[in-house]
């Protein structure tokens, strides 16, 4: 949402967001501070992010997660929405954050020695951080969950529906106009419109989970896809003109054509990304990626008052769940650690039928 026409021409300070130093946007954090860094500082206030599952849906519902917390703990108002889960579940799960920043990035030992070759020794370490030390947003331990107290006194809003699917006039399941309403009366009951002057200005962020999964099927395929674009147009036209960020996590790989039905929702998102797990896959057990968890791949990036896109310093990113957070880096290649394949230097000096050399190694004389 463009802020530039707003009164005064001033950007409201609104906790929990900063102005973007590019343009005129207002952004919050996803929760997760090096991916804010790879989209361009942070998510626009009037965006849709959105996050196509990995295979099992295990990761996009943690990046959910650390949306939602980062919510309650900058004390901004929250509307879950989930077909797949109870919604009182999610809100369960949602981590505490971490207060203690002094063991957050910590450095390695320097008297740790590096188990390569002695000519590496001296070379600089390469930070695999995106974050480049600017971090905007908070820091959540998943070993821990929030407590009680602060779930109940924070403002949030539950929309969970497990009925039969119905048809309306709008839509062939009716799932998606109930969702629709109950996102219209919090954006109304809250004065999220920008054209709304309360006394005390918010941002809401509208967390949907598992959006079009099987439990939000039609009658047919085509019924499904068609419901799935319609309220996506709907739900962008809502936060344009609003004080809010929604982010929705589809299961893309579920849909028959499924990498055209991806590319249309990534058309209507702003912010799009998808994650590939290395589960069951034969990424696993390749060496290359034997320390993370799967890939990360940008689909889209945002493009809100601008020319050009963001373009991040790379595109080969990688994740991992480490026991206490989710951790985004950028892939580099590891050094060749093992002593039984020979270097490009050992290999031997190619014999011709005629030769009468012997098999001599390319640094003998």
């Amino acid at each position: 949402m463009d802020l530039s026409a707003a009164k005064g021409n001033r950007i409201p300070f609104i906790p929990g967001t900063k102005p973007s130093i590019k343009n005129s946007q207002l952004l919050i954090s996803t929760g997760i501070p090096s991916l804010d860094h790879i989209i361009g500082g942070g998510l626009p206030v009037g965006s849709l992010f959105l996050i196509e599952e990995d295979q099992y849906g295990t990761y996009a519902k943690i990046m959910l997660q650390y949306f939602m917390a980062e919510g309650i703990t900058t004390a901004q108002p929250l509307l879950i929405g989930s077909k797949d889960v109870k919604t009182s579940q999610l809100v369960s799960d949602i981590p505490a954050v971490i207060t203690d920043t002094t063991s957050i990035n910590q450095p390695s030992n320097s008297d740790e020695q590096m188990k390569i070759a002695w000519r590496y020794q001296n070379m600089k370490v390469i930070d695999t951080s995106p974050t480049g030390g600017q971090v905007f947003g908070h820091f959540y331990d998943l070993t821990k969950k929030i407590e009680k107290e602060v779930i109940e006194n924070a403002n949030i809003t539950q929309w969970y529906d497990d009925s039969c699917p119905e048809k309306n006039n709008s839509f062939n399941n009716a799932t998606y106009s109930n969702l629709l309403k109950c996102i219209q009366e919090t954006l109304k009951k809250g004065q999220y419109s920008i054209s709304e002057t309360p006394t005390k200005r918010q941002v809401l962020r509208i967390a949907i989970h598992c959006l079009g999964s099987g439990l939000w099927c039609s009658d047919s395929e085509d019924d499904s896809r068609q419901d799935l674009l319609k309220f996506l147009y709907y739900f962008r036209a809502l936060l344009r003109y609003s004080y809010a960020v929604g982010v929705i996590t589809v299961p893309t790989q579920y849909f028959d054509n499924s990498d055209v039905v991806a590319q249309r929702i990534e058309h209507i998102s702003d912010v799009a990304v998808r994650l590939e797990s290395f589960a069951g896959s034969q990424k696993e057990t390749n060496p290359l990626f034997k320390d993370y968890h799967g890939l990360l791949h940008l689909r889209k990036m945002l493009a809100l008052n601008t020319i050009a896109p963001h373009n991040p310093e790379s595109r080969d990113l990688v994740f991992k769940l480490r026991r206490k957070k989710f951790v985004i880096e950028v892939l580099h290649l590891p050094p060749e650690l093992s002593d039984t394949i020979q270097r490009e230097q050992d290999e031997t000096i190619p014999q011709f039928g005629c030769s009468s050399l012997s098999d001599k190694n390319l640094l003998d004389f």
